[in-house]
């Protein structure tokens, strides 16, 4: 699929540069606005795990400032002692590899082969991690929960609701 060069431009405008490997809108706006874009696996022959990358400003914004708070250790701490959390993280890592697997075409699978990346993306979850226990970069974790719910994303649904309170 050929995005609109207006909708490539938009996405350029919010990423402050050209987009890389850009593949679609995930997610919209109400007026139409790219709110999470999808990312091809794939990009300048080099693997690149993360599926969805949040660009709304707003949340961006909202997001690094939690982030420069300390929320992400939080977050882990609380990981760390909840077993359900833990179980909760594996599933959406083990289902966010299923769906970036889905968008890959065969051509783009033979070539991470024959680059010697084959496994890089099976290994790798919701933004390139590893350890399915660690929680990182909240913005790829709310870019994926704006597609498909994810546990990080809840925990910061519920964050920003008990805030409001």
């Amino acid at each position: 699929m050929t995005l609109a060069p207006s909708i490539v431009n938009q996405v350029a405008v919010l990423l402050g540069r050209a987009p890389r490997g850009l593949e679609d809108i995930a997610v919209a706006g109400p007026a139409g606005e790219p709110v999470v874009i999808r990312v091809a696996s794939l990009v300048e022959d080099k693997p690149f795990p993360t599926l969805f990358w949040l660009v709304d400003p707003v949340l961006c914004y909202r997001i690094d400032q939690l982030e420069a708070g300390g929320l992400i250790k939080q977050f882990q701490q609380r990981v760390d002692l909840e077993s359900n959390l833990q179980r909760g993280m594996r599933h959406d890592h083990e289902a966010y590899i299923a769906l970036r697997d889905s968008f890959m075409r065969p051509a783009i699978r033979q070539r991470l082969d024959s680059l010697g990346f084959g496994q890089a993306l099976v290994e790798r979850g919701v933004g390139g991690i590893a350890d399915f226990t660690r929680v990182r970069c909240l913005h790829t974790w709310y870019g994926a929960h704006l597609v498909k719910p994810n546990t990080v994303g809840t925990m910061l649904d519920t964050w920003w609701r008990l805030e409001v309170e």
